[in-house]
């Protein structure tokens, strides 16, 4: 059976939901035939939320990792193509944490391309009716931090996983109150879009031995 842990993280920065976890929380509900999805929420927390994530992956190694998060600016849902090894939080995380120009980790590699079948997950679901685009930065904040330490670990302990990050836009419910306007998506669009990127994902894994 091929096994996926799909991460998303709390609400941040004032709000009261965050879109990334309102899919997440909906892929329990979901059969992926001949695969285990996993759902792990993760806090807004520079440290704890990189224990949490390598915790679970080196406890039960899945064959893939998608990692969700909320971009507010965005348009589209982004799956992101590299991550960077900076911090550099433009507000502070949950706990108050607003690193500036500091390296993720001293002395790594500049960056990381996702393993995950980016262009084909943008097709899917472009085909499906919901704006998807491949994003080129992931910015600075816990979610870059978040795709480099995962993709990092992978590398320098040689698993066989596959691993990438995706964005997703605010809900409408977010943007009613919003000045000046923000873009956003329904919440069925990107819970539709959070499955068929899984769905794509899971097609194209072979399952460890």
């Amino acid at each position: 059976m091929k096994r996926l842990l799909l991460t998303a993280f709390e609400p941040f920065a004032g709000e009261s939901i965050n879109p990334s976890l309102e899919a997440a929380r909906q892929m329990e509900k979901v059969s992926f035939p001949g695969a285990l999805v996993r759902v792990a929420e993760l806090p807004v927390d520079r440290y704890r939320a990189i224990e949490i994530s390598l915790e679970l992956i080196r406890a039960d190694p899945p064959d893939a990792v998608i990692m969700l998060g909320e971009a507010g600016a965005r348009y589209r849902v982004n799956p992101e193509r590299v991550a960077i090894n900076v911090d550099d939080f433009r507000i502070p995380d949950n706990r108050g944490n607003q690193p500036k120009d500091e390296p993720i980790i001293e002395g790594g590699p500049v960056g990381y391309f996702s393993t995950l079948p980016i262009r084909a997950i943008v097709d899917r679901i472009n085909n499906a009716h919901i704006p998807a685009a491949i994003s080129n930065s992931a910015g600075a904040h816990l979610c870059n931090r978040l795709f480099y330490s995962v993709m990092h670990t992978i590398s320098i302990e040689g698993l066989r996983i596959k691993a990438g990050f995706i964005h997703v836009p605010y809900l409408h419910d977010q943007a009613i109150n919003k000045y000046p306007d923000v873009p956003s998506l329904s919440r069925d669009s990107i819970v539709e879009a959070v499955r068929l990127a899984i769905e794509v994902s899971l097609s194209l894994l072979t399952p460890h031995a």
